[in-house]
């Protein structure tokens, strides 16, 4: 099942594991329980920490738990983890040990505050590439919670259930039968959610943590907020970088090819590459940490969601974007039941079925003819006149039998019975008329947003969102920094990117030096 490059790469990543962990198998007649135990024994040859155990209540599916201590961790997989989720098998494996990549103290305490119990489940498609990472969160919370626990659910071996909760995208996060979350998310995005829907034990009140002080700040831990923390700890300066996660959108990027220098790499790895970069440098990085808001003056003070509070003389703003949403009613009521943005993780869900996609750049063009091999049919609607994808992607598309093109087309609203969406209504922009699509799903492909609403009201920034840079990064507020796509500078590319967090992190010691 695993071949001898993948073990050898194992031996590799549990060569410091010395606690004992165990992986206990519930006996089982499911036709792939061979299968199970098949990767499971495969595993555990790459350590002798690892031990497999069938044992329990004999189920009708397929449960794999992970124990540590001889005790459970609260962490099963309901299926095969292959595909993507066999990295979330190995890291659980890991953090049972208590090794691998574990968050902070301060974080650590932040989860434990939870309120518990609770009985958490996950919904993926071996072929997700964004499920692995609330999988992998939501394994970890469980570990670190005592009364948490967490399952991974290949929804292809459980379609009774699929269908029984209307699970239309993934991954979706289930508390009993109703739906926490459906799409991408990070660490940090699920300790909030989580927080907001269980509540905090009263006892986890703690009064607020006195401020860490810096001279540089960075928020944003992608290409951008990277550069800028190295090159201002190799200027000698006090350095933090605070992030909800180190890679920013490179962890949903797959593979890279126009970084100058690599013919190929891939976002995961490169994101890797950063994180050890900076680990080599006296960096403070204060990662699953969200900014409240920014207090400019001489000195920036920056407040964190779950009261910490971070001041520095400068402060570099390197925080990205995400994906644009339409904005039009049923939209949000129907995300994960329906509604989409990652053609490559929800698209198996609309085998034969009738979809749409909206926004006729690169993003999208390239989304309708992933679709159209999966998809019964596939509209795509563009609001301009023409798309505004690449010549060569224009005549591929045009070239499906099973795709059709509308531009000139506003989407004005999505519908649904209540459970999954049913059409798609739009205005045709030349003759002012309302149009029906009738169809099962809808993939938004409309571009990305900056993330800037947390200094809206501390920098100059332009009606697209974007901060407002000068030549060498400044924004209007003095000691305030901006670099990446975050800003107003053009062509939001990772290149770009590192060298506009180098420049900007060079200015701010600059204007420092010119201070002293």
């Amino acid at each position: 099942m695993l071949d001898d490059s993948l073990l050898a790469q194992l031996r590799t990543v549990f060569a410091t594991l010395d606690v004992p962990v165990e992986l206990v198998l519930r006996p089982s007649d499911h036709e792939r329980q061979a299968e199970l135990l098949e990767l499971a024994r495969a595993v555990a040859s790459t350590s002798p920490s690892i031990a497999v155990r069938v044992g329990g209540e004999r189920t009708a599916g397929l449960e794999l738990a992970v124990h540590a201590g001889g005790a459970p961790t609260g962490v099963t997989f309901r299926g095969v983890p292959g595909g993507h989720e066999l990295s979330s098998l190995v890291l659980a494996l890991l953090n049972a040990a208590g090794r691998g990549k574990l968050p902070d103290a301060r974080t650590i305490s932040r989860v434990r505050a939870l309120r518990g119990p609770a009985e958490l489940r996950t919904y993926v498609s071996l072929s997700c590439t964004n499920c692995p990472d609330v999988v992998q969160a939501l394994n970890l919370i469980a570990i670190l919670h005592p009364d948490f626990s967490h399952q991974m659910v290949d929804g292809a071996l459980f379609q009774d259930e699929i269908e029984r909760l209307g699970v239309q995208g993934v991954p979706a996060v289930f508390v009993g039968e109703r739906l926490l979350h459906s799409g991408k998310a990070a660490f940090v995005d699920l300790v909030e959610l989580l927080e907001r829907e269980l509540g905090v034990a009263p006892s986890a009140a703690a009064e607020p943590a006195a401020a860490l002080d810096y001279d540089v700040v960075v928020v944003g831990g992608g290409p951008a907020g990277a550069s800028a923390a190295i090159y201002s700890a190799r200027k000698g300066l006090r350095t933090a970088i605070v992030a909800d996660r180190i890679g920013g959108q490179l962890k949903e990027t797959l593979g890279i090819e126009n970084m100058v220098g690599r013919q190929y790499t891939e976002g995961a790895k490169l994101a890797a590459d950063l994180e050890g970069h900076m680990r080599a440098y006296p960096i403070d990085v204060l990662e699953h940490r969200r900014v409240l808001e920014v207090e400019s003056g001489p000195r920036k003070e920056l407040r964190l969601e779950g009261g910490e509070r971070v001041r520095a003389d400068a402060l570099i703003v390197a925080t990205g974007a995400k994906w644009r949403e339409l904005g039009v009613p049923g939209e949000r009521e129907y995300i994960g039941r329906g509604v989409a943005f990652c053609p490559h993780c929800d698209g198996p869900f609309y085998a034969g079925k009738r979809v749409a996609v909206v926004g006729g750049g690169n993003s999208g063009v390239e989304a309708a003819l992933d679709l159209s091999g999966i998809a019964a049919h596939v509209t795509l609607l563009e609001y301009a006149s023409a798309l505004k994808a690449d010549a060569v992607l224009v005549d591929k598309l045009r070239a499906r039998a099973n795709v059709d093109v509308v531009t000139g087309a506003r989407t004005t609203a999505i519908l649904g019975d209540g459970t999954k969406v049913t059409a798609l209504d739009y205005e045709d922009r030349a003759t002012g008329e309302t149009k029906r699509l009738v169809l099962d799903g809808v993939f938004v492909q409309i571009g990305l947003v900056p993330n800037s609403a947390f200094v809206k009201d501390v920098v100059e920034l332009n009606r697209y969102g974007e901060i407002v840079v000068d030549e060498k990064g400044r924004t209007s507020a003095p000691g305030i920094y901006a670099a990446g796509d975050v800003t107003t500078v053009p062509f939001k590319q990772i290149v770009i990117a590192l060298g506009e967090g180098a420049k900007v992190a060079l200015s701010a010691f600059e204007d420092r030096s010119l201070r002293a």
